[in-house]
């Protein structure tokens, strides 16, 4: 998981919920190359985020997918299904003009924090 970017937390508690902030495909202070390899380090640090609550994807009851090109639903929807598995939490993506950093996918999450 990367330090924040900017003035913001990676992940506040609110109840039972954990929200965590928009991650992008970082890895070792470097945004990985390709919108697969992107999808798959986004969800990544969103696990490692989670992980710092000691939550698991399991928990994930929502995400938001922000894409820069929306024909690249396809590659993220297949990473994101497969990081996921069987597990289905509620989910919006959207294409948006920009991200920060040049990143093609940025993903955020609500995960709900009681047994």
């Amino acid at each position: 998981m990367s330090k924040p970017v900017a003035h913001y937390s990676a992940s506040y508690r609110a109840g039972d919920l954990l929200f965590v902030s928009g991650q992008v495909g970082i890895a070792d202070g470097s945004l990985v190359e390709g919108v697969q390899n992107q999808t798959l380090q986004a969800l990544n640090n969103v696990q490692a985020v989670l992980g710092q609550s000691d939550l698991t994807l399991e928990h994930v009851v929502k995400c938001t997918v922000f894409m820069t090109d929306i024909d690249n639903f396809a590659v993220v929807n297949a990473t994101y299904a497969e990081v996921f598995g069987d597990h289905r939490p509620s989910r919006s993506a959207v294409a948006v003009k920009a991200l920060p950093l040049g990143a093609l996918v940025e993903i955020e999450a609500i995960a709900h924090t009681s047994s």
